[in-house]
C-alpha cells in the first residue's frame, strides 16, 4: 500500500526542538498526515519519517534562474495575447507589454513569465509563428533592458527555443511536457529548468466535467511520473518546479481541495509554484465577476498557499500581493524587509 506523506507546516515563533524546518524554507513541521487511497489517513510525528521522504521534504531546495528558494518569490504574468481572460488583452499591445514588465520587476516581481497562446478554459491553439512573433520580441526588450529571470509560458518547442534565444531562462508548460515531445529535449540540450504542471485535458475542453478518484493523490502521482519522464530526458530533479495546476481541469470543489492539501506536493522534492490568481473560482468564492477586480481574494490564497511553504507565487497583481507578503511576514515570522 502506498503512503503519502503531507506535512502539517507551522509558522508560530515557539517552535519545539525536535521540530523539522520544511524544503529549507520560513515553515516547521513535527507531525506529518499519512494518506492512502484505500485505508484511512493517520498522524504521525515527523521523528518517524522514512528517511528518503524525510530528506525530500526538509532539503533545502536548490537555485532556478537565480532564484534560492528561502523566502518566496513572486512570479508576474505577462500575457501577450489578444484574448487573456485576466487583462483583456492589454499587454498584446508590444510597447505597453514592455512598460508592464519594467513596472512588475519595480514593484517586487522577481521572474516574469511570458505567454502568447491563452490556457483560459475554451481557448484554441496558437499558431507556432504567431506565438513566437508575439514574445520573442517582448522577451528581447525585457532581456536587453534587465537581468530579471523569464519564463516562457509554452506547450512547444520552437516557440521555447526562440524564447531562449530572446533570453528566456526556464520553460513554463501548462501540459507537463505531454503536448509537444521535442520539448523536454530541447530544455535539457539548452540546461533550461522548467516548471511541469498538472492539467486534465487541453484548454478548449479542460472544465468540461473534470472528474478524479483521489484529486489530490491523482495529481501527486501525475507529477511523479513527469518528474520521472523529464529526469530521463535529462533535466535533473533539482531544476525541476512543480505546479499542481489550479483550475485547469478542476471544479471548485477540486480546487479547494488541492489547496488544503498544498504541503503534499513538498514531498515530491522540488519547489512549489501555485497559480490561482484572479481565477474563476476566486470570483465565485468573492463575488467578484470581472477578473481584474479579483485582487483582494487572489491575494488570500496566494498568503495560504505561503502558510504552506509555497516557494513561488504566479500572480497578477504584483504590487498589492508584494505589500500584503511583507505584512504577513513581518506579522507571522517577525521579518520585517
Amino acid at each position: 500500500m502506498t503512503a503519502y506523506y503531507r506535512p502539517i507546516p507551522r509558522t508560530d515563533h515557539a517552535r519545539p526542538e525536535a521540530a523539522l524546518t520544511l524544503a529549507g524554507g520560513w515553515t516547521w513541521f513535527d507531525t506529518v498526515e499519512v494518506l492512502y487511497r484505500d485505508a484511512p489517513a493517520r498522524l504521525m510525528p515527523a521523528a518517524d519519517l522514512p528517511p528518503d521522504a524525510r530528506e525530500r521534504l526538509t532539503a533545502p531546495r536548490a537555485p532556478i534562474a537565480g532564484l534560492g528558494f528561502e523566502a518566496p518569490h513572486l512570479m508576474g504574468i505577462l500575457n501577450v495575447t489578444p484574448d487573456s481572460f485576466s487583462d483583456g488583452g492589454e499587454n498584446y499591445d508590444r510597447q505597453f507589454a514592455i512598460t508592464h514588465a519594467a513596472t512588475m520587476q519595480a514593484q517586487g516581481a522577481s521572474i516574469i513569465d511570458v505567454g502568447g497562446e491563452s490556457t483560459r478554459p475554451g481557448a484554441k491553439e496558437v499558431a507556432i509563428d504567431e506565438e513566437i512573433r508575439r514574445t520573442a520580441p517582448v522577451i528581447k526588450a525585457i532581456r536587453e533592458a534587465s537581468a530579471v529571470p523569464i519564463s516562457i509560458d509554452t506547450r512547444k518547442a520552437p516557440v521555447a527555443r526562440a524564447a531562449h534565444e530572446a533570453g528566456a531562462n526556464l520553460i513554463n508548460d501548462v501540459a507537463g511536457f505531454t503536448f509537444d515531445p521535442a520539448l523536454a529535449p530541447f530544455a535539457a540540450e539548452a540546461g533550461l529548468p522548467v516548471c511541469v504542471m498538472h492539467a486534465q485535458g487541453t484548454p478548449d475542453i479542460m472544465q468540461v466535467d473534470p472528474r478524479y478518484d483521489n484529486v489530490a493523490l491523482d495529481i501527486y502521482d501525475y507529477l511523479e511520473d513527469r518528474i520521472k519522464a523529464l529526469e530521463a530526458a535529462g533535466i535533473p530533479r533539482a531544476q525541476i518546479i512543480t505546479d499542481p495546476g489550479i483550475g485547469f481541469g478542476k471544479t471548485l470543489d477540486h480546487n479547494l481541495t488541492l489547496l488544503q492539501n498544498l504541503a503534499l506536493f513538498h514531498s515530491l522534492g522540488c519547489p512549489i509554484l501555485l497559480g490561482a490568481s484572479r481565477k474563476r473560482f476566486i470570483g465565485t468564492l468573492g463575488g467578484t465577476e470581472e477578473a481584474r477586480h479579483r485582487a483582494p481574494g487572489s491575494i488570500a490564497v496566494a498568503l495560504a498557499g505561503v502558510a504552506q511553504g509555497v516557494q513561488l507565487l504566479r500572480i497578477h497583481d504584483v504590487r498589492e500581493t508584494a505589500e500584503a507578503l511583507r505584512l504577513w511576514q513581518a506579522a507571522t515570522l517577525g521579518q520585517a524587509s
